[in-house]
């Protein structure tokens, strides 16, 4: 096996693709036919020191591919692959990764570092492997230089690879401690030092405890800027890199080290090697995030607060660091704007100085204008150049009111310089430049625009003119086309731009023509600017923007029909298309959204349409993105119209539904399925079937990312709200899938940002599809049918209220399905959402809020649920001023036999059971209330004999005859005795 191993692996690596082919068909073989042995094999490759290189190197490839993927479904496959193998296998394939600690070929060494540590990160976890770590640092007292650099090099893989919570602290001390000795200057080896120091990068998550500790904290500082100060510039540069995560980690610890760091970075910037350079401006650009995200916390109108203080480091440093970034934008290298790819100290130094504006705001500008002013007119290209890159570098940050003024006198000098310099760089940035201006001071929201009705002319006609620049430039030009018009989407009739967009869209079909469109991401600009220019069409341009439609079609059927092309003529065509079917979605949300021109523009529907399903016939994803938001546009602007086109569709929409893989289609094709909704209306019902029965095993598969799942519940409110109660047969299978992912998100613990993001977003999909579900069953005789899951809806609502973890659009999508609710079913529900003291603090805590939409949905609900609660009582009562602890209802409602949805014959029952129980209860509390202060109310006593009556006359009949529900009977009948003896 082995022998056979080594030869396939290097066959493997062969340049002829049939001999290649076939070893890596015989890999697979293999380790479908038996993995344990493919795995032993592999790692006795690896760890063999007589082997090939090549082949222990691809050994370890595919052992470590074994164990791990990007796909979450597919690595959680593999984990559990793994743990299934039996204990002797595994334990042998780790000793060999181990032992191949010991080889003299680094690349063996580092490949098993990496292999050992995905094991570690399956099973750490799972309380399995306790004695690796103990067994990597027993290594760091090797006399063995390469053995100690490969211990380290792992341990630092390990922590890249487990959670921080899976290593007690005694372990994460003793890792620390070696890493650190590592680092230490004292170390001889400069790869044990790189290895350390690279491990301590990985080890800071860990570190948590040691950071708030001030000697374990000044000693880790110390090494590391000992570090930086090293003979090799590999150490050097990893220091650095363990300095900027250090100061996005622990940010708050940074203050008594500032000064050094400060010393240590400028005399890097200044003096050492780009890579290095390049680490040590990235640590102030990761100063500027934490102070940038700091100070919009303390802006908030939610919380007005941060967690952490801000230090103010950078405006501190001011006065000293701008110069210093300053110098770096003289840097620059001579093919910087042909590389697409390109990044040195002039474009680090320049976003960093951005990084500052943001920061500081308007105390920059009058530090940075001296540089301008000295450098914008000087015969080297590079004083020009760097004066334009920071005079565009710090237009975001300071208010308009500073900035306008030197905008003003700049703008005409900066049109010049586009028209006229004679050197690309210059022109690249100054067109860069122009597109920051217009983004940033000029639209709605800037109280005075730079942009007048009269330099907007002059502006045009220098932007159109250097589309015909070489591709960079041009794409620049492009790019501050595209925010000049969207300065002007609002604008509504009224668009300076009127007059020249004939002249526009000429010269941007121009630019997406040239032989060298392809370069610089031009063609992609021009459409981009394209798009953004139709937007900001009107009635009045309308006509124009018609005229593109032929054109567009005509080039997208060219693709379309394009035969017996390359592989790279295939990538080209299928970027081609998808900007194509991208200006058409534009081009039709546009021309829809204008009265005027709508009838016109359908005169083409049934083209575009067709078009649109030849490009399905490709299999690009982009391109089937863009071709289904395409058609989700056409369908809102057709209407109930579109139901035409649904059986041609269908099967597209089906498997886009299906696109596991390629998960954004999946999700794009779930936002289609609800523009079909609101387009068609119950005209969709034919094809909700396999609509459903698609979402609900997409909801059910793991295999599917977890981003799509979120608008999946919100589309089951789009299809409710389009059928109406003929929703009902869907019911028992999408409301107990809502119940089961509002308990897990209602409970969820949000450990990191993105975690809570998700959570939300989640608990918004399931609000509004609780919504859609409820609005469209309103004033339908088959109302009843959601009685019984009412109670699971409010206690949602009170478990994400309590955890006090809702964003806004949560407490915005909360508060209606609050009304909804209360709207729907009325008095059904009137005294069980009286009972839920969290619906209604948040509804009082919502009327004062800052958002105004909030505060009218607030306002709605409670207007809905007082109308709720007035139809359940004839007479004013306290319902809504609470009823103390009694929650005898709610656990009643919640009973089984009045939730079980299958049972469609007694809907209607069920309901009225309901109503009448929670009326009899609520009134017998409070005569209960009343009796024992030795005052009975009169009218309580009147409402309960009512009530009682028609429980007793009505209900318990009901009981009796439907015999299958008599248990609730029983127990209803019982509880109204218990409760008075």
């Amino acid at each position: 096996m082995a022998l056979e191993v080594t030869q396939v692996l290097l066959y493997a690596q062969s340049i002829d693709a049939a001999t290649r082919n076939h070893a890596e068909e015989s890999l697979k073989q293999i380790q479908e036919q038996n993995l344990p042995a493919f795995l032993l094999s592999l790692s006795a490759e690896l760890a063999n020191n007589n082997k090939p290189i090549e082949s222990r190197k691809l050994a370890g490839l595919i052992l470590k591919n074994a164990l791990d993927a990007k796909e979450l479904h597919r690595k959680n496959d593999l984990a559990q692959r793994w743990l299934s193998l039996d204990l002797a296998t595994k334990t042998q394939i780790k000793t060999s990764l181990l032992q191949t600690f010991s080889s003299p070929v680094s690349d063996a060494r580092s490949t098993a570092a990496q292999v050992i540590a995905k094991v570690a990160g399956i099973e750490l976890p799972h309380n399995q492997w306790p004695e690796l770590i103990g067994s990597l640092l027993s290594n760091i007292h090797q006399v063995e230089t390469h053995v100690k650099q490969a211990t380290l090099e792992t341990l630092g893989y390990v922590c890249e690879e487990v959670d921080p919570q899976v290593v007690d602290q005694e372990q994460v001390n003793r890792i620390l401690t070696a890493v650190v000795q590592g680092m230490n200057a004292t170390e001889t080896s400069s790869d044990v030092r790189l290895a350390a120091t690279r491990a301590l990068y990985n080890a800071l998550g860990f570190a948590q405890a040691n950071f708030t500790n001030d000697m374990e904290r000044d000693y880790i500082m110390r090494v590391v800027c000992e570090a930086t100060q090293s003979s090799d510039v590999k150490i050097r540069q990893a220091a650095f890199e363990c300095l900027v995560a250090i100061s996005s980690t622990y940010y708050e610890k940074l203050a008594p080290y500032m000064q050094d760091i400060f010393n240590i970075t400028s005399k890097a910037v200044r003096e050492d090697e780009e890579p290095v350079a390049l680490q040590a401006i990235e640590f102030w650009s990761s100063i500027c995030d934490e102070e940038i995200d700091i100070l919009d916390d303390y802006r908030s109108e939610y919380t007005g607060d941060s967690d952490v203080p801000c230090f103010y480091f950078i405006k501190q440093a001011l006065p000293a660091l701008v110069p210093m970034l300053l110098e770096t934008l003289l840097k620059q290298e001579e093919d910087q704007d042909q590389d697409e790819g390109a990044w040195n100290i002039a474009m680090a130094g320049g976003t960093c100085l951005g990084l500052v504006a943001r920061t500081v705001g308007d105390e920059i500008v009058p530090l940075v204008m001296p540089f301008i002013e000295e450098n914008i007119s000087k015969p080297d290209w590079r004083g020009r150049e760097a004066a334009t890159y920071a005079f565009g570098s710090i237009l975001d940050g300071p208010s308009p009111g500073k900035l306008a003024p030197i905008v003003n006198v700049a703008l005409n000098f900066m049109l010049a310089a586009l028209s006229r310099d004679p050197n690309n760089h210059v022109k690249d940035t100054t067109a860069w430049t122009l597109g920051r201006i217009f983004e940033f001071l000029h639209g709605a929201a800037v109280e005075t625009s730079v942009i007048t009705q009269e330099n907007c002319q002059q502006i045009l006609t220098v932007l159109l003119q250097s589309m015909k620049d070489v591709p960079n430039v041009a794409e620049k030009a492009c790019g501050a086309l595209y925010f000049l018009a969207q300065g002007y989407e609002d604008e509504g009739s009224v668009s300076p731009l009127t007059p020249f967009f004939q002249d526009i869209f000429q010269m941007l079909l121009f630019v997406t023509h040239r032989e060298d469109a392809t370069e610089s991401n031009l063609r992609t600009s021009a459409y981009e600017a394209l798009n953004e220019v139709v937007r900001c069409s009107n009635d009045e341009t309308a006509p124009i923007v018609m005229q593109l439609i032929p054109v567009i079609m005509l080039e997208l059927h060219q693709t379309v029909e394009a035969q017996k092309l390359t592989s790279d003529e295939r990538d080209k065509q299928n970027d081609l298309q998808g900007l194509l079917c991208g200006c058409l979605q534009v081009i039709i949300q546009k021309m829809g959204s204008i009265e005027g021109s709508k009838y016109a523009f359908m005169q083409y529907a049934d083209q575009i349409m067709d078009l649109l399903l030849k490009v399905f016939a490709s299999r690009n994803a982009t391109v089937h993105e863009e071709a289904m938001l395409a058609i989700g546009a056409l369908a809102y602007t057709a209407g109930p119209n579109f139901a035409k086109y649904m059986p041609q569709f269908y099967q597209y929409l089906e498997m886009g539904l299906q696109n596991f893989e390629e998960y954004q289609i999946c999700a794009i094709t779930v936002g289609v399925v609800g523009d079909l909704c609101r387009a068609l209306e119950d005209k969709i019902l034919p094809y909700c079937d396999g609509i459903m029965t698609q979402l609900l095993k997409n909801l059910s598969s793991n295999q599917l990312h977890r981003s799509v799942k979120p608008p999946i519940f919100s589309c089951f409110g789009d299809i409710a709200l389009a059928i109406g109660e003929n929703f009902e047969k869907y019911l028992v299978y999408a409301m107990p899938m809502l119940q089961s992912a509002a308990e897990l998100s209602a409970h969820a613990v949000s450990q990191d940002d993105e975690m809570l993001e998700y959570t939300n977003q989640l608990r918004n999909g399931i609000l509004e599809a609780y919504s859609g579900i409820l609005q469209g069953f309103k004033s339908s005789p088959k109302t009843q049918a959601l009685v019984p899951y009412a109670a699971h809806v409010l206690q949602f609502i009170d478990t994400m209220y309590g955890g006090r973890e809702m964003d806004d659009a949560v407490m915005k999508s909360a508060l209606g399905v609050l009304g909804d609710l209360a709207d729907t079913l009325g008095s059904h529900v009137g005294p069980l959402i009286s009972q839920s003291s969290s619906s209604k603090d948040l509804i009082e805590e919502c009327m004062v809020y800052d958002d105004p939409l909030i505060r009218e949905s607030a306002e709605w609900a409670k207007l809905a649920i007082n109308r709720a609660v007035s139809a359940f009582a004839s007479i004013p009562c306290c319902v809504w001023s609470g009823l103390g602890s009694h929650h005898q209802p709610y656990q009643v409602l919640t009973s089984p036999s009045l939730n079980d949805p299958t049972n469609k014959q007694q809907g209607h029952l069920n309901a009225n059971i309901v109503s009448a129980y929670a009326s009899c209860w609520l009134s017998l509390i409070n005569i209960r209330n009343k009796w024992s202060g030795s005052v009975i109310s009169k009218w309580s006593l009147l409402i309960a004999l009512r009530h009682l009556k028609v429980l007793l006359f009505w209900v318990v009949p009901c009981f009796f005859a439907l015999f299958h529900i008599g248990s609730t009977g029983i127990v209803v009948v019982s509880l109204l005795f218990v409760y008075f003896v």
